[in-house]
């Protein structure tokens, strides 16, 4: 496969073309973006055919659009049948891409779809580039009802976790950056606290944001929740979230799934206030969409308003994230459910990506 082949590498793939073909390939692949070799102009016809069915490593099985055209979805599945999910938003100033990192997650959030399947395997580097490559190509193909035609960010926020696959993922931000030149700092990447690697992405040298889902502000709940807390607990979690702003410069991102009568009370409100202070960090809180095999449920308006009131009141820099592809399964892991009947008993409802 082409994008599973490092970019300087193409011509071991491409027999005994000519050096200059490598070159005009990886252009193709990481610059102008096509959805099939046969408008890889510039290469003999002989040489697109026999490329043919090695520019994917994946196919798609699924595509939903919604959001009156501003948002889509894709479920990509690989010959080996592993899934992959990524969501395109248009915005009127740029389009986010939200890619995923692994087939499945061994974290085990109990209020996640994707964690409910388990782990199946690390993505390698280049099924989690070929998600931006393919995004790209289809914009440019398809726009987005009045958004750039290419996709502007690139959030680490699908399926999987990615600091989990730490040399993959760097090896596709390496990608990203220095091949597909874009800018580091329109990449996030998100993780539910894993340290270790959390540590090693502030020694890149690359600017890219980091996130955080913490989803409660004490060890007690967020074990519950989150069961990496059992081996990195919040205060070390918060250390390494620290590091990484002294280091980068850069302001960590709190993420937070607001769940009714679970981390949606002032006490938690107020905790989540002052780690965020001390981080100098933002945080973005989004009402839960339910899962299947989850029994927790989305904030009601009442409270969630309450909630971004006690965190403005304590200072904190917070917003409530504008919810998308709710109509599309937009949530990861919800399209991978529906493509394989897996119940959604509790309905549907915002996107947490």
């Amino acid at each position: 496969m082409l994008y599973n082949t490092p970019p300087e590498e193409l011509g071991t793939v491409l027999g005994d073309q000519p050096r200059y073909r490598a070159d005009q390939v990886q252009r193709w692949l990481y610059e102008d973006y096509v959805l099939s070799t046969q408008e890889m102009t510039n290469l003999p016809g002989e040489l697109r055919d026999e490329l043919a069915d090695k520019l994917w490593p994946f196919e798609v099985e699924i595509m939903q659009e919604g959001d009156a055209g501003r948002t889509r979805k894709w479920l990509f599945r690989t010959p080996d049948h592993s899934s992959i999910e990524s969501v395109l938003m248009g915005y009127d100033d740029r389009t986010t891409l939200c890619i995923s990192s692994q087939a499945g997650c061994a974290m085990g959030c109990t209020f996640c779809a994707t964690g409910q399947f388990g782990f199946e395997r690390h993505l390698t580097a280049g099924e989690i580039v070929a998600q931006v490559a393919y995004a790209n190509a289809h914009v440019r193909a398809n726009p987005l009802r009045g958004s750039p035609e290419r996709v502007t960010n690139v959030v680490f926020m699908g399926m999987g976790e990615p600091l989990a696959n730490y040399p993959r993922v760097v090896e596709s931000l390496r990608r990203m950056i220095d091949v597909m030149d874009m800018a580091a700092r329109s990449v996030t990447v998100s993780t539910v606290g894993a340290v270790p690697g959390m540590r090693r992405l502030a020694q890149t040298p690359w600017q890219v944001g980091l996130a955080v889902s913490l989803h409660a502000a004490d060890d007690e709940l967020r074990s519950s929740l989150v069961p990496l807390n059992n081996r990195y607990p919040l205060e070390e979690v918060v250390d390494a979230c620290r590091e990484y702003f002294d280091r980068k410069g850069r302001r960590v991102t709190i993420e937070w799934a607001l769940m009714s009568g679970t981390n949606d009370s002032a006490d938690q409100a107020r905790k989540l206030a002052a780690i965020a202070n001390d981080l100098r960090a933002h945080v973005n809180v989004i009402n839960l969409n339910p899962t299947p095999l989850s029994m927790e449920q989305p904030a009601d308006r009442e409270t969630l308003d309450r909630f971004m009131s006690t965190l403005e009141d304590e200072g904190a820099n917070a917003t409530l994230r504008a919810t998308r592809g709710q109509d599309i399964d937009g949530a990861c892991g919800q399209l991978r459910s529906r493509a394989e009947e897996v119940p959604i008993e509790l309905g549907s409802g915002p996107v947490n990506t």
